[in-house]
């Protein structure tokens, strides 16, 4: 039986030897020519056909060949890689070369067991390699697997399914053959991958084909899977014969050996005529079999059909018959035969008697397409797959785009190129950065559920979540969680509108804090100067004017020695206000008690006991912040988390007492008693309260703003409730700052007590 598309291979031969003993410099003087045999597919058949080519013409006697022309150089097949196999034992004992177009094993680069095998395609390997490759590029990490199960696994490509292709049938009542079908038609429908790798020769798969076109027919195959072939497997062939279809493959992908257009192929074609044979005896098979017409003068004809005028078009023809373009395999013929013809060449030039093997492992030359062709150390010519893209028509016509090859012997990198075209297979989409996976119970591992990664790791694999890594101490994962990335200094500056805002409120603060200071240090011989404990007012109007100055430390980029300032100097200066207004306090208390017959607390007034008040409470201050730090610094490359919560308690302890002082001393004369209605203390306690919460719900800058605003609020609460009311008598009331309006005062608030 003549397979059309293969008659391509036939005319490949024959143009490849007529260019050679037409070119006048190529083998000058010599003629080329050749034979056809067949293996029949049988291991008995080709032990013979290889004894024959040993033999003399017309008669096969190993070891014996008495012709003096037909002498055999050297053997092109392209048999399967067994049957290779079987000739190559023979063909090496005489080291007649024989250079193959069909056979991918890896195992014939052995040259120790078959030393004078070529080949004109790339072994198996280089595509295993770029299916893999394929399967990752496009993310295809579950699959379908017909025949075949390669390294895919090692690569973290799961397969949904393996099966064997069904046998074929002997007769329609092959009940084998059924259950093949149904077992595979179950694994093709049931199974959510989208991609089908198929590998496997053309005659071990025609029983797939068989299942594909009763599918088919049956609307049994799904549409949208992606079919994956191999170089091996022309699922076209046999197409035109048994009328089967192509469209399951619509949209497929095939590696195939690489190839290129060579000049007059096309033109050699267009000449071919069934009634001028010249010796070729497939070509009136051939065109009765794909235009379906009676050759005259001829067995082949069509009872009521037509006859072949002889001018019908090859190119007419779908590619599934016959194709204009040179086929990866008849381009690898044609590159052997030329490869024969250049050793020969440089055999007669170099007028040398050896044998043809050791001159064409050697051989380098250009041929008609300007491609280079040579053998490299496994006698191999070619290292190059191309892989197509299939488009099918309705009327089962075709064309193949080219999207990419695998070159094993291009640079690092470039070994695989592919066109973004292709749809993904996935058991479920890509576990993406920021996520990990979680084992799916009772399912293989390419299918799992996604999760967050936990706070504070990252996982920045996109096709496979295992890492989870915890970020160094200088970096934080980012807000997706799929890569650390380095802490930044953050801080509040003047440049920003807080900042500015926050530094305008402190120094307007100050200038108001040394106004006041001012109008009483001028007024400080009046009543209400004087009554007010005047040291304890000066010391308590300083430390509220450093208190609005030291808020301004915290803002701009925090040095070494600023960092170390802004919560000491605060602590400190703030402990001293706080401590003034529980001196004043104690001081009026004392005072009051002390007017009463026969008192004990006249020994206690004195502007030394108020000193002595502010000094210790400021030095259990001082004492806090120096054990702070020198335990745990504040510094910002090494302790980004520390707090001031020692100071505050304490700040807070002081706050409580003055403000149960405070409310003890309510009723006494207000001109004396600053702290009467309990207000200055009580906004102090309320902000630093509130300040807490709020510290510890911030981060960054807007922490340290809502520290100084802290300090703002409770300073200018303590300015504002004891030393404001002061001012507008001094200014606007100057009458009532009178030594008699205080006596009046004080008799009526004694009378209170």
């Amino acid at each position: 039986i003549l397979v059309p598309k293969n008659y391509q291979h036939v005319l490949a031969l024959v143009f490849a030897v007529n260019k050679i003993n037409q070119d006048p410099e190529l083998l000058p003087n010599i003629t080329v020519g050749f034979r056809i045999y067949k293996s029949f597919f049988s291991p008995r058949k080709t032990y013979e056909s290889s004894f024959t080519l040993l033999s003399t013409r017309y008669l096969m006697i190993p070891n014996y060949n008495c012709d003096t022309q037909d002498k055999l150089s050297a053997v092109i097949e392209g048999l399967e890689s067994e049957t290779s196999i079987q000739m190559a034992t023979i063909l090496g004992i005489y080291k007649i070369p024989q250079i193959s177009y069909g056979s991918f094993h890896a195992m014939l680069n052995d040259k120790f067991q078959f030393p004078s095998f070529y080949r004109m395609i790339p072994n198996e390997i280089p595509q295993l390699l770029g299916l893999v490759r394929l399967m990752q590029h496009f993310k295809w990490t579950w699959i379908g697997l017909i025949t075949l199960k390669p390294m895919l696994t090692r690569n973290s490509i799961c397969i949904a399914f393996t099966e064997r292709a069904p046998h074929v049938p002997s007769s329609s009542m092959d009940h084998s053959f059924r259950e093949q079908h149904f077992k595979l038609y179950s694994s093709i429908t049931q199974t959510k991958a989208e991609v089908i790798i198929v590998h496997g020769d053309t005659d071990s798969l025609l029983g797939l084909k068989l299942f594909l076109h009763a599918s088919y027919q049956t609307a049994l195959i799904p549409t949208g899977k992606v079919w994956i072939t191999t170089a091996q497997w022309d699922f076209t062939l046999n197409i035109a014969l048994n009328r089967w279809t192509l469209k399951p493959f619509h949209g497929a992908l095939s590696f195939a050996v690489h190839t290129e257009d060579v000049p007059g192929f096309r033109d050699f074609l267009r000449t071919l005529n069934p009634y001028q044979p010249k010796g070729d005896i497939f070509i009136q098979r051939f065109w009765h079999t794909v235009f379906n017409c009676s050759v005259l003068y001829s067995s082949l004809t069509i009872k009521g059909g037509r006859n072949c005028s002889g001018k019908e078009e090859l190119e007419s023809l779908p590619g599934s018959d016959f194709e204009m373009k040179m086929s990866g395999q008849s381009y690898s013929i044609y590159n052997g035969v030329c490869a024969v013809a250049h050793t020969l060449h440089a055999i007669y030039s170099s007028k040398s008697k050896k044998e043809l093997h050791p001159f064409l492992k050697n051989i380098r030359f250009n041929n008609s397409a300007r491609d280079e062709v040579f053998f490299d150390e496994n006698g191999e010519s070619s290292a190059r797959y191309d892989i197509l893209n299939w488009i099918i028509f309705p009327n089962d016509s075709f064309i193949r785009v080219k999207v990419g090859h695998v070159d094993s012997r291009a640079p690092v990198g470039q070994e695989f190129t592919i066109n973004e075209t292709v749809p993904r297979s996935m058991c479920i989409d890509s576990c993406h950065p920021g996520y990990v996976r979680t084992v799916r119970e009772g399912e293989l591992l390419c299918c799992y559920n996604r999760a967050p990664c936990p706070e504070g790791t990252i996982s920045n694999q996109t096709r496979r979540c295992l890492q989870r890594n915890l970020c160094p101490e200088d970096q934080y994962p980012n807000k997706d969680q799929d890569k650390c990335i380095h802490k930044f200094m953050n801080f509040l500056s003047y440049e920003e509108p807080l900042g500015f805002v926050l530094a305008s409120f402190a120094l307007l603060f100050s200038l108001l804090t040394v106004l006041v200071l001012g109008m009483f240090i001028k007024h400080r011989d009046t009543p209400i100067v004087r009554a007010n404990n005047q040291e304890l007012s000066y010391v308590l109007l300083l430390s509220l004017l450093l208190c609005f100055l030291c808020s301004l430390v915290f803002i701009g980029r925090p040095g070494r020695v600023t960092y170390l300032l802004r919560q000491t100097a605060f602590g400190v200066i703030s402990s001293v206000s706080v401590s003034s207004v529980l001196a004043k306090t104690i001081t009026v208390v004392l005072a009051f008690k002390a007017t009463k017959p026969g008192s004990s607390m006249r020994k206690w007034l004195g502007s030394r006991l108020s000193g002595s008040i502010v000094f210790s409470c400021s030095l259990i201050q001082v004492g806090i912040c120096t054990v702070w730090l020198g335990t745990a610094p504040p510094f910002p490359d090494l302790d980004m988390k520390s707090e001031a919560g020692h100071i505050l308690v304490y700040m807070g302890f002081l706050a409580i007492v003055s403000f149960t002082i405070a409310f003890l001393a309510r009723k006494l004369p207000d001109t004396f008693n600053e702290a009467k209605f309990t207000f200055s203390i009580l906004v102090l306690c309320s902000v630093w309260v509130s300040f807490i919460p709020t510290n510890l719900s911030t981060k960054g800058k807007y922490m340290v703003a809502v520290e100084i605003f802290s300090i703002l609020a409770s300073s200018t609460g303590l300015l504002g409730c004891i030393f404001i009311p002061k001012c507008y008598i001094i200014v606007l009331r100057p009458e009532l700052n009178t030594r008699e309006q205080l006596v009046r005062k004080s008799k009526s608030g004694t009378l209170e007590l």
